[in-house]
């Protein structure tokens, strides 16, 4: 963790200091101007952070971020939602409509709603404009220390994280991510009319709220930095709580929210990223609460498979999918995961079987798209895999495992110099950035490298070169 710290810190001041060089002292930082950051932003975070951006993963909390703005109205911006591998309980929006999770926060949560309050909470502030305008005053101070602000915040948790956040802050940036009452009240309007529109129970809110005053309460003086940027939890529970009072007769009237993929979602992440003994135990201890609806003890149970295909036990995993198919018959990403299992344990065919059955039953879902590929890539059938691959990297162009099975693909074809280029790209993304740059040469050697992957192989090298030297 300590060095992706540090990698954050000079990519961030690098790269982000040397932007706001580059604006006039204005009255206020443009629409262009932050849209021009958050992608620079983008890039530098990708860099910077294990993201769990699996196609299931990523598209899921991208359709619920869509699904709010849907009822937002017209924005500035094309929103991104990512969720960041980090104990730590945060979330963040940056510049020009990027909101990012922390896995910490996300653990948690007890259900959808509480996931779609936070997504609108932090897409109130980017509708709002509220970094926007903490960012202006005409000042390149303000604006660089603001970024200090947002580099802090993104570190999470640490010595260098509350230096860099507090002396930000001290230095007058308290207006730009340290939110004001007004800001989250109205950010906890936004997003509190949004989810009536959107026919969901806005006690999600709440819910969250109730969870934000518990951690401070047990804080003991380390408090995350969600809520140094999120004040006020007990004055915002009291006002959310006062608005449901008044909406006590609708409440009854919102149709029960369906937590299967959300669940699925978060039971998937933890089994990736928890001490294993840990996670198992939690799981277990749920499963005995006779307490429990009929849905959570299912999901607890697709918990334990995961956790069994992380640890190998192929036959408990594969039983323990099949019950949760059996509940849920017509959730065919579940067919995914059964054929991820059958994958690994050395069942190909088996695996394709139910693979492609997912993707006949929605070829919108990346997350059978993608492993529909991997396993013909394994069987030899070449073509297929291509295809298959190119669908998800039009859906998900900085997915960077998607490059590793083009270049695994083109390789296998024999293209060396298209394999090269897809490698290098494949670093580039993962931020191994001296691999980028050897991969990426090698490419540009191979006189067989097509034309269009040659042009965009030199701009690829061109912002190599350009991030090395802000490293």
């Amino acid at each position: 963790m300590l060095r992706y710290c540090y990698k954050t810190f000079v990519c961030f001041l690098a790269a982000l200091l040397l932007f706001v060089t580059t604006v006039t002292q204005s009255a206020a930082l443009t629409v262009g101007e932050e849209r021009e950051m958050g992608e620079e932003l983008l890039f530098q975070i990708r860099l910077a952070f294990p993201l769990l951006d699996d196609p299931d993963i990523f598209q899921y909390i991208n359709d619920l971020g869509q699904e709010v703005l849907e009822v937002a109205g017209v924005q500035y911006f094309d929103y991104h939602f990512y969720i960041i591998n980090s104990t730590q309980f945060n979330a963040f929006a940056a510049p020009s409509g990027l909101v990012f999770f922390y896995s910490g926060l996300i653990e948690q949560m007890k259900e959808e709603n509480e996931l779609v309050a936070v997504l609108a909470h932090e897409i109130g502030h980017v509708t709002s404009r509220h970094i926007a305008k903490g960012m202006d005053r005409g000042s390149k101070v303000s604006i660089a220390t603001t970024i200090l602000a947002l580099a802090g915040l993104a570190l999470g948790a640490g010595a260098l994280s509350q230096a860099l956040f507090t002396g930000s802050l001290a230095a007058g940036q308290a207006a730009s991510l340290h939110f004001s009452r007004e800001h989250e009240e109205e950010a906890d309007i936004l997003a509190y009319g949004w989810m009536k529109k959107m026919g969901r129970n806005p006690e999600g809110e709440e819910g969250m709220l109730q969870t934000m005053r518990r951690i401070t309460r047990y804080s003991m003086g380390n408090v995350p930095q969600y809520l140094l940027t999120h004040p006020h939890p007990e004055s915002r529970l009291d006002y959310v709580q006062s608005l449901l009072a008044l909406d006590d007769k609708q409440l009854a009237t919102f149709k029960k929210t369906d937590n299967f993929s959300f669940l699925r979602m978060k039971y998937r992440i933890l089994s990736q990223i928890s001490d294993g003994k840990k996670f198992r135990n939690f799981l277990l201890s749920k499963l005995a609460d006779q307490s429990a609806s009929a849905e959570k003890k299912i999901m607890l149970q697709y918990g334990l498979s995961q956790l069994d295909r992380m640890e190998n036990n192929f036959d408990s995993s594969r039983k323990l999918l099949q019950k949760v198919i059996a509940h849920y018959p017509d959730r065919s990403i579940l067919l995914v995961d059964l054929g991820l299992v059958e994958m690994e344990d050395g069942n190909k065919e088996r695996a394709l079987e139910l693979i492609r059955a997912a993707y006949k039953r929605n070829r919108d879902d990346m997350w059978a798209t993608f492993q529909l590929a991997r396993i013909n890539l394994e069987l030899g059938n070449i073509d297929p895999a291509e295809r298959y691959l190119l669908e998800v990297e039009d859906f998900m162009p900085l997915y960077s495992k998607v490059y590793f099975e083009l270049g695994r693909l083109r390789a296998a074809k024999g293209d060396n110099g298209a394999a090269s280029y897809y490698l290098a790209k494949y670093y580039l993304y993962e931020g191994r950035l001296k691999l980028a740059k050897q991969s990426i040469q090698v490419a540009l050697n191979d006189h067989g490298l097509a034309e269009d992957l040659r042009q965009e192989g030199k701009m690829m090298q061109e912002t190599i070169e350009k991030l090395l030297k802000k490293k």
